[in-house]
């Protein structure tokens, strides 16, 4: 009966109801959109590599190791043997290793040197495989693979040539003219740095350094010039077990052939991640605000539909209503208004990011869940609930006076 007259109340005053549900419904979908991005973000982040149990490379701290071998910034202070990979390959507890080659580059995007298992074995997301939009593979020395971005922002297509650049910078100097590389593949979006890479072979990658007339000889076919590398940058590795992770990392970092640093990507991810932690703060700052001044208005447009309601609330006291009953009128209009906000803004966002999913996926590399109710957002939902029921705890109890001095009146 209480919740049938709040509705009633709500209606006969329609007009100043949906302004204030408008505003609710704002605030409460930007701190709800907040908070579930904040959270698939971070599992985004944490998903620009998938299935990697450890990337190894040479001593130069875990972060920067992470940052140029999966995101490809910044660059590798020093290299690590080509045998300390095939070392790694053959060993009993890895599954499948990916060499890569950095160093490069093609009119700002980046250039890896790599092998065929990186098309096998690498994965992003939620374990997605890399697939081809068209072409395939690399399979002769100077042919080359291209993300999604550097095929569309530089208009390239298969069979188009592509002339790589020594160093990582957008102007080079340096131009490797001699071996251009023929598109082989172009991958599918991956919304991660896989879409701004140009991928080649380890080999081809030696070859473009070696002396104009070793490049003219490979350029006739003959086989006689050795193009295998000396050193690479890093080594992903997948393995048989995850109960022999910290094993192998042990006898990585104690390797005496070489100087070779083991990181486990999930860990290093954590620790980059707590780095952003200022501006995952200021987001959930700006989603409170913005709530919390809803509700005032919430608050306010209570409190200025109390001159008017002094009929309304004469005729309860007369049909038998107390003091409390009035009290408990307001909060419920208040809940009704803010439960209604929250259903309509939590299928609006589920909605919008189960159209969206796609287009977030691929063009920022946001893999974000249309399942919005989580424990994280209904901990926030709760926390939305009390703090309605406070704000509107003043206009309740100035209803509750009204009605008391209304009391007091007829007594009188």
């Amino acid at each position: 009966m209480l919740v049938s007259l709040a509705w009633s109340s709500l209606a006969s005053r329609r007009k100043s109801v949906i302004l204030t549900f408008l505003s609710l419904l704002i605030s409460i979908s930007v701190l709800l959109s907040v908070e579930h991005i904040r959270q698939q973000a971070k599992e985004s982040f944490n998903r620009t590599i998938s299935d990697v149990d450890m990337i190894v490379g040479a001593p130069s701290g875990e972060l920067n190791l992470l940052l140029y071998s999966v995101f490809r910034m910044g660059s590798p202070t020093s290299n690590i043997n080509y045998k300390s990979y095939e070392t790694l390959k053959g060993s009993s507890l890895v599954k499948w290793a990916i060499p890569i080659s950095l160093g490069d580059s093609h009119r700002g995007f980046r250039v890896m040197g790599t092998n065929n298992s990186y098309f096998d074995h690498f994965k992003y997301g939620t374990k997605q495989p890399l697939t081809f939009s068209s072409g395939q593979p690399f399979n002769t020395l100077f042919e080359a693979v291209i993300g999604a971005d550097v095929a569309k922002k530089l208009n390239y297509k298969i069979g188009d040539s592509v002339v790589i650049a020594h160093g990582i910078g957008n102007t080079s100097f340096t131009h490797h003219d001699n071996t251009p590389f023929i598109i082989k593949g172009i991958l599918s979006p991956t919304g991660t740095p896989v879409d701004k890479t140009i991928h080649v072979s380890l080999n081809a990658i030696e070859a473009i350094h070696l002396s104009p007339a070793k490049q003219a000889k490979l350029l006739n076919n003959v086989d006689s010039v050795n193009t295998t590398p000396e050193s690479i940058t890093a080594v992903m590795l997948g393995l048989k077990s995850k109960f022999s992770t910290f094993k192998l990392q042990r006898d990585i970092n104690n390797y005496k052939a070489d100087r070779l640093m083991a990181v486990l990507p999930g860990v290093a991810m954590a620790e980059l991640w707590q780095m952003m932690a200022t501006v995952e703060n200021l987001l959930r700052i700006i989603g409170i605000l913005v709530l919390v001044s809803s509700l005032f208005g919430l608050s306010t447009m209570l409190l200025a539909s109390m001159a008017q309601r002094k009929n309304e609330i004469a005729v309860l006291r007369v049909l038998g209503a107390g003091p409390s009953v009035i009290f408990s009128l307001v909060l419920v209009e208040a809940l009704i208004l803010v439960v209604l906000a929250t259903a309509v803004a939590t299928g609006l966002l589920s909605l919008t990011l189960w159209l969206l999913a796609d287009w977030l996926g691929a063009t920022y590399g946001l893999f974000l869940s249309a399942n919005v109710l989580n424990l994280e957002t209904l901990k926030v939902i709760g926390v939305i609930t009390i703090a309605a029921i406070v704000t509107s705890a003043i206009p309740a109890y100035e209803a509750y006076k009204n009605a008391l001095h209304s009391s007091l009146g007829s007594k009188s």
